[in-house]
Formats: structure tokens, C-alpha cells, sequence
């Protein structure tokens, strides 16, 4: 297996043959021109090579190199040449501060390279931890998502036992009922025309029932899949709320329903069907809650910038303080929290289905209680 020049310069023995190499190359390349050069370039020569070696190999080669490049610039630069005697005072001094110099820059040298790993290993570290922490959250993310996951399984487990099989079981009983009557021996009890009429009428409701549903479900796959087909166009605020009114029309025949608008509203750029088809629900949803006799109210006002606020409020009691933050979610019904099993009951989509209408078109929908 071959080893990487890292691996070959961390042996010790070949750092030191490494940084005594250094200094005995320039000292032997150098020395045939002693006449040449003066003593000042072959310092900056050694100086360089010393920190080389504390850079690239270490601090203690870098000592050693520096303790070579000493003796060598003495005997072999400085006169008396080839001695260990050093003739002029000045040349004395050179001497000392060179062996000073090599040393402090071979010492600090070394120092902004363990820095540097130092500041490396760190680095290394806050990487592991933020990966770590990352990991963590992504396990809490992919556990939250699992348990939303298996609430909403059991969610939708209760909605098609609920909406698909109450009105499946209607539907079962009329036509069997119907059928035995059919089948009933003359002289026995038999369905009039009122009674069979009364039947059909219970499949045809329980048949829409399930249309609805379905439709509904199909409906907010399609919300949440991101293929919603909008026709945004210039819409009248008036035409919007008018297409809701008449189709709510037989909901809102025992209540008083109030337009207050704005004057000069301007045109809205909508999905005008879909937009109308919220209004529906909540107008759909007043109904069912609140008392008969009393008035709903549709109004719509500027919001800032070009944003429209539509607002549909009642005289109902409201949704308990500790469901309101749940109104919005996909199967969630006030009926079935209520503990009465005469409440209206619902399929639990529709606010969901209007949300996701309302954030398709870039806008926002909420709940909050009205203000008398």
C-alpha cells in the first residue's frame, strides 16, 4: 500500500533528516560562493528554510534546524572561515541576533501552525456537533412527521368509518327494505306510496352524502399535491359573493343575512369559482351552528395594499378556546368533541378544503371571535 507524503513526513526520524537536509543543502550550495555573497543573504537563505520546516514539519526539527544553521553560518560564513572563532565584534553580533532570529521565527512559526490546527480541529468539531444536531433534528423531524403521519391515518380511518359507511348503511337498509317489500305475501303490512316515497328520498340524500364526501377527498389531494388548475381572472368582489348566496340559498332561508362592503371595492384577481366555493362553506358552516332566526354576516373590506379582507361572522356561541387552533385541520368536527349526538355533523373537510383554496391564491384565512 503506498503512504501519502503526509504519512512519510510524520515518521519523527525523517522530519529531522527532512530539516537537517534543508540547512546542509543551502549551507553546501551556498559556501563555494562565500566570496561572492555577504553574510546577510545567506541568513535570509537559512531563515527561510527554518521556517519552512516549523511550518511543514514541526517545532522541534525547526529547533534543530536552527541550532544547525547557527554552527553552520559560524564556521563556514563568518570570519575566521572554517573556524569556530569569530574575528570582528560586529560580525559577533550578526551571529547572535541570526541564532535569536531563527529561533523566535522557528518558535513562531511553529505557534501560527498549531494555531491553525488548532482553529482546524475546531472548525472539524463545530462541524461534527451542527451535523450531529442536525441528524438529531431530522430523526425528531422524521418521528414528528411519523406521528402526525399515524394521526392522520387514524384520523382518516374515523372519516371513512363515519362518512362512508352511515350513509352506506342507509343506503343498505331503504333498498333492503324496499326490497322486502316487494317480496311481502298479499293481506301482510305493506309500504304505501308515502313510505317507498320516503325511502327514495333517504338514498338520494345518503347517495349526495357520499358524493360529497368523496369529492371532498379528491378535492384536497389534489390541494395538497400542488395541482389545483386556478383561473385567476379580474373579478367583482359583488359576483363572488352572489354565487355564493345563491347556492347557500336553502341553507339561509331561516337566518338574516347582512352585506356590508366597502365602497369602490376593486377588482380582485381570484379564482372567482373557487373563491365563491369558500364563501360557500362558511356560510354552509353558520348554519349548521347557529341559532335560527338570528343574522349572518358578510362583509369585505381594504387590508392594506391590494389585499381584500372577506369576512363571514354570526351570532353562534363559537368554537370552544380549546379546539380553535384545530378548526382548520383535515376530519376535525366540533359535533364529535361536543358529546352531542344531535349536533350537526359534517365530513371535517371543508375548512380544510377552504384553506388550502384561500394559500393556493396567496392569501390567508383565520378564525377569530367577534366583537359585540
Amino acid at each position: 500500500m503506498k503512504e501519502s507524503v503526509k504519512e512519510i513526513i510524520d515518521k519523527s526520524w525523517l522530519r529531522y533528516a527532512v530539516a537537517v537536509g534543508g540547512i546542509a543543502l543551502v549551507i553546501f550550495t551556498l559556501e563555494p560562493f562565500n566570496a561572492e555573497i555577504n553574510s546577510t543573504t545567506v541568513s535570509f537563505a537559512l531563515l527561510l528554510v527554518i521556517l519552512l520546516v516549523a511550518t511543514f514539519i514541526g517545532r522541534n526539527p525547526a529547533l534543530v534546524s536552527s541550532l544547525l544553521a547557527m554552527l553552520g553560518f559560524n564556521y563556514y560564513f563568518l570570519p575566521l572561515v572554517r573556524t569556530w572563532t569569530i574575528a570582528d565584534p560586529q560580525n559577533l553580533v550578526a551571529w547572535a541576533a541570526f541564532t535569536v532570529t531563527a529561533i523566535v521565527a522557528g518558535e513562531l512559526s511553529a505557534y501560527a501552525k498549531r494555531r491553525a490546527e488548532d482553529a482546524t480541529r475546531g472548525k472539524q468539531e463545530i462541524e461534527r456537533l451542527y451535523n450531529e444536531l442536525q441528524s438529531s433534528f431530522e430523526i425528531a423531524s422524521e418521528a414528528e412527521a411519523l406521528r402526525r403521519s399515524e394521526k392522520l391515518k387514524s384520523a382518516l380511518l374515523d372519516a371513512v368509518t363515519h362518512d362512508l359507511r352511515t350513509p352506506l348503511t342507509s343506503i343498505k337498509t331503504s333498498i333492503t327494505t324496499l326490497l322486502d317489500d316487494e317480496k311481502i305475501v298479499a293481506g301482510r303490512f305493506q309500504l304505501d306510496a308515502e313510505g317507498r316515497h320516503e325511502f327514495f328520498e333517504i338514498i338520494d340524500e345518503e347517495t349526495d352524502r357520499l358524493n360529497h364526501f368523496i369529492e371532498g377527498m379528491v378535492q384536497l389531494v389534489r390541494i395538497e399535491a400542488g395541482e389545483l388548475n386556478l383561473r385567476q381572472t379580474w373579478s367583482e368582489v359583488d359576483e363572488i359573493i352572489q354565487a355564493a348566496l345563491v347556492r347557500a340559498e336553502p341553507l339561509l332561508e331561516n337566518y338574516q343575512v347582512k352585506l356590508l362592503l366597502e365602497k369602490d371595492l376593486p377588482l380582485v384577481r381570484v379564482d372567482s369559482k373557487t373563491l365563491s366555493e369558500v364563501l360557500y362553506t362558511l356560510l354552509e358552516n353558520a348554519s349548521k351552528y347557529v341559532p335560527k332566526n338570528t343574522s349572518i354576516e358578510i362583509s369585505v373590506n381594504r387590508a392594506g395594499g391590494e389585499m381584500l379582507e372577506f369576512s363571514v361572522s354570526d351570532e353562534g356561541g363559537g368554537v370552544p378556546e380549546n379546539l380553535r387552533e384545530h378548526v382548520f385541520d383535515k376530519f376535525f368536527r366540533v359535533s364529535e368533541t361536543s358529546g352531542d349526538e344531535y349536533a350537526p355533523t359534517g365530513t371535517g373537510l371543508g375548512l380544510a378544503i377552504a384553506k388550502g383554496i384561500v394559500e393556493a391564491q396567496g392569501g390567508k384565512i383565520w378564525r377569530r371571535r367577534r366583537q359585540f
